[in-house]
């Protein structure tokens, strides 16, 4: 009788920790779906950072903003308001900081096509002529067709190119070209209930129209979030299906141009010093807001994830995001916290020897991107105009002589 008692409690425990064990993983798994986790943490298990070995590791640092002076229905006054202290504040915060190649920070305005006016893109191109970034495309939109999408974003960017010097034109072909970001983060369709965009062969249309690159990723925790992630890549359009960038080719030294669009994507991970309870770590999204201020862990944490050009380990590029004109994070965007956000780069990223830090626009860092491509290597400083020029509105600070 005692030796069947013991088998009975040591079935007793092993069912009980089968129970708790599943419990667990029940809540994990719940924890997951609650932020659209189960897309890409598979993803980011499975990925390891590059080796660098004992070379300089450049780092390409791109802010892309949502730019939106009308967030939230904001009257004419709060609009002004919002383009005006960007342009005063942050000429004061980035005339104080420099990249190895005396270049201060580069803000890409990514201005929404349904928000145009033409008062606040006239004194963002002043701010951009003075040499603190360049104006790019983002656009909302929902139950789009194919037409309308061609006619808005055609003239935007002509608009764009003939009233405010942006957008730079390809001296192969002579068409505009820019750089995207998809309002709500769905680009290409990608969220499952199809609001926000109603195009499912938006990546073809975007190639057509002189896209060069999409800004829009990482999404997380939204569910327009792919599978790829920490990645530079090419996505192939299938007409018949949204979210066709979910996956795609690496952009990689020696290679070529396939499908598309490219992609260039922000780090995403998870942040194991900032955690919910103080269990759940919290995900890193390269979001910078009131909320998410850029901490110098948050900093080290983008540049070990190591995006990059495959077979080019030592070029690193990252690429964060806000929205600047939401209140609630001008103080975070356009006062202390970024200040000590360039500092600590500058600081620790920049001494010439281990690194270099280089700040880039969006055009920019896909022009060392396709650099890199093309098997170039040594100082990516010299590859910021490798196939797309600047705009005319960044001629008069960016220290480069043009036709």
């Amino acid at each position: 009788m005692a030796g069947g008692t013991g088998i009975h409690v040591v079935a007793i425990v092993l069912l009980a920790a089968l129970a708790s064990a599943g419990v667990v993983a029940l809540l994990v798994w719940r924890l997951l779906r609650a932020r659209n986790m189960e897309i890409w943490i598979g993803s980011w298990l499975r990925r390891r950072p590059p080796r660098v070995d004992d070379r300089t590791v450049h780092v390409m640092f791109c802010f892309v903003d949502h730019f939106e002076p009308m967030w939230h229905g904001a009257d004419v006054a709060t609009q002004r308001a919002r383009v005006d202290r960007w342009c005063r504040d942050y000429r004061a915060l980035a005339s104080r900081h420099r990249d190895a190649d005396g270049r201060p920070p580069q803000h890409s305005f990514f201005y929404p096509a349904e928000e145009y006016a033409p008062e606040y893109l006239d004194k963002l191109a002043e701010l951009c002529a003075d040499g603190y970034g360049e104006i790019e495309v983002h656009l909302h939109h929902d139950n789009d067709t194919e037409a309308n999408f061609r006619a808005g974003m055609s003239d935007f960017c002509r608009i764009l190119h003939e009233r405010h010097g942006a957008l730079p034109r390809d001296p192969a072909s002579g068409e505009l070209r820019f750089g995207f970001i998809h309002g709500n983060w769905c680009l290409d369709n990608s969220r499952p209930d199809g609001r926000w965009c109603g195009i499912n062969n938006e990546l073809v249309l975007l190639r057509e129209l002189g896209c060069y690159a999409d800004f829009t990723l990482p999404s997380a925790p939204s569910d327009t979030q792919t599978r790829t992630i920490n990645s530079i890549y090419y996505a192939t359009d299938d007409p018949h299906a949204p979210k066709s960038h979910d996956s795609g080719t690496p952009v990689r030294v020696g290679g070529a141009p396939v499908g598309d669009l490219m992609l260039i994507q922000g780090p995403l991970g998870l942040n194991w010093r900032d955690r919910r309870f103080g269990v759940v770590p919290r995900i890193e999204n390269a979001d910078v807001r009131g909320g998410q201020p850029p901490t110098p862990d948050r900093v080290d944490a983008w540049i070990r994830t190591g995006v990059h050009v495959e077979g080019r380990p030592e070029w690193v590029f990252v690429k964060v995001h806000t929205h600047g004109t939401q209140e609630a994070d001008m103080d975070t965007l356009l006062g202390a916290p970024a200040d000590a956000m360039h500092a600590h780069l500058e600081s620790a990223y920049n001494d010439g020897k281990r690194y270099a830090l280089h700040y880039v626009s969006a055009r920019e860092a896909y022009n060392i991107a396709k650099a890199a491509e093309a098997g170039r290597e040594g100082n990516p400083h010299d590859y910021r105009d490798f196939v797309l020029p600047p705009p005319k509105s960044s001629w008069a600070g960016s220290g480069r002589n043009h036709a």
